[in-house]
């Protein structure tokens, strides 16, 4: 006998409500195995891949695309057990009882032999883990009289017109419906002109170059053009207005001459370990301040409001700020200051590749220390950043440019020469930080980047 295994929308982040529907994978009447990927979604901190928690056939999909579903509503509908087309897949799907809250994520893991990846957290880490503590499976319905999928009345057909995720989302905000426009892309699907061109509208681009710009649309024959609040945009604005009011935020800056720092990452560079590595100025900002935290630990910080208690950081997760096409979000690289110069280049470029690419988890975006905010690669100098809530400390790196500075040489005599200079501006919240934590943390930053031989100490 079939089995109705309805599973339900999980929290995909943490304390999340809803998520939007991107994009379905699948189809009534498809056949799916545990872990395979049914759906995107997307909630207010990134975009999610959610995989099947069981084996079987799809009966019942619970909402379109574009749609926004509470969690704990139903998502799907899978026919699991003898007769679905699951084989032996289907009795470990059953088994597992997956699809009622994260921490199930665990069983379908144990029963597979591999690591699910159930609320889309990735790869946990190996340090300290433990076994999760089982969480009862949804009950399941009625059993379903064979055949599963003939008894099963077919659900209406869901449209799904090949677009990637960020091109429904133009559509979405232009008010365009994307199952009518014609496709030109490769392989029959929509891009972003075809969606442009079914609005009416014209690209007006960011600057080339800009990592993580974002094309603005300008309607031709509108005034104004609204754009939906939502998702990662809409956490972002109230994260960044509850940090403003309610952390006390002091900004200090400082220029220094990295001349010395931009030597050593041409040596770097060429060094055949990191051939094949995009290597930085951002790389050795985050290693100075990684170093800078060890004389000035209360940065690596939070404030317990409930308890009264600065609450002090035993490792630093590492966040780096990533201008992507959803919204600005903050990934971190976790234990970040465990890392060799190698590792720490490799998860920043895995970092800024995955938030580009849309595929942030929020496992990644949660559990930061402090951050790193590059409004240099925009061609801005300094800023004044707002602290991303919970952490005590934000550093903005500006434009590295070549500008006259006066040298002094061993012997005290003064010249303009070029140098390679940048302006750090470190924000901090006051209630943690005392004027002089602060400045000697940027101080410190701004030390080893004027002479990296000072990490030697």
């Amino acid at each position: 006998m079939s089995q109705e295994r309805v599973f339900l929308l999980p929290d995909v982040g943490e304390g999340l409500t809803e998520a939007e529907i991107l994009q379905w994978a699948v189809k009534a009447g498809d056949t799916v195995e545990i872990n395979q990927i049914l759906v995107e979604v997307e909630t207010a901190k990134a975009a999610v891949e959610l995989p099947s928690p069981y084996a079987g056939v799809v009966g019942i999909l619970h909402a379109r695309e574009g749609e926004t579903l509470p969690v704990g509503q139903p998502l799907i509908t899978i026919l699991a057990g003898a007769g679905a087309g699951a084989g032996a897949g289907a009795g470990a799907g059953a088994d597992a009882g997956v699809g009622t809250s994260p921490g199930s994520a665990g069983e379908t893991e144990e029963a597979s032999g591999r690591e699910a990846l159930l609320v889309g957290y990735g790869p946990q880490e190996s340090a300290g883990r433990r076994r999760r503590r089982r969480t009862p499976a949804v009950p399941a319905a009625r059993p379903v009289a064979e055949p599963a999928v003939a008894a099963e009345p077919p659900a209406p057909a869901v449209e799904r017109t090949a677009a990637k995720p960020p091109v429904r989302k133009l559509a979405r905000d232009l008010g365009v419906d994307i199952t009518t426009v014609t496709p030109t892309g490769p392989g029959s699907t929509v891009t972003r002109d075809d969606v442009r061109r079914a609005a009416g509208t014209s690209p007006v681009t960011a600057p080339e170059g800009a990592p993580g710009s974002v094309q603005v649309t300008v309607p031709e024959s509108a005034a104004e053009t609204r754009i939906p609040i939502r998702g990662v945009r809409k956490r972002t604005a109230a994260a960044m207005v509850a940090s403003a009011f309610t952390a006390p935020h002091v900004t200090e800056f400082t220029t220094v001459d990295i001349t010395a720092t931009m030597r050593l990452r041409d040596t770097v560079a060429a060094r055949r370990e990191f051939r094949d590595l995009r290597v930085t100025p951002l790389l050795f900002v985050a290693r100075a301040l990684l170093l800078a935290l060890r004389r000035t630990p209360e940065a690596n910080a939070s404030w317990d409001e409930a308890a009264q208690e600065i609450v002090l950081k035993h490792h630093v997760h590492l966040g780096i700020a990533a201008a992507t096409e959803r919204g600005l979000i903050v990934p971190n690289i976790k234990h970040a200051d465990r890392m060799s110069l190698r590792e720490l280049a490799e998860a920043l470029a895995e970092l800024t590749g995955t938030a580009r690419a849309g595929r942030t988890t929020p496992r990644s975006m949660t559990g930061g220390t402090i951050t790193i905010t590059n409004v240099g690669v925009f061609g801005v100098d300094t800023g004044t950043p707002i602290l991303n809530p919970g952490e005590a400390a934000i550093l903005a790196l500006g434009a590295v440019r070549r500008m006259p500075w006066v040298v002094t040489d061993a012997s005290g005599a003064e010249a303009i020469e070029p140098r390679w200079v940048t302006q750090l501006a470190l924000s901090f919240d006051h209630r943690l930080i005392d004027g002089q934590q602060g400045s000697e943390l940027l101080a410190g930053i701004a030390a080893v980047l004027h002479d990296p031989g000072l990490a030697m100490l």
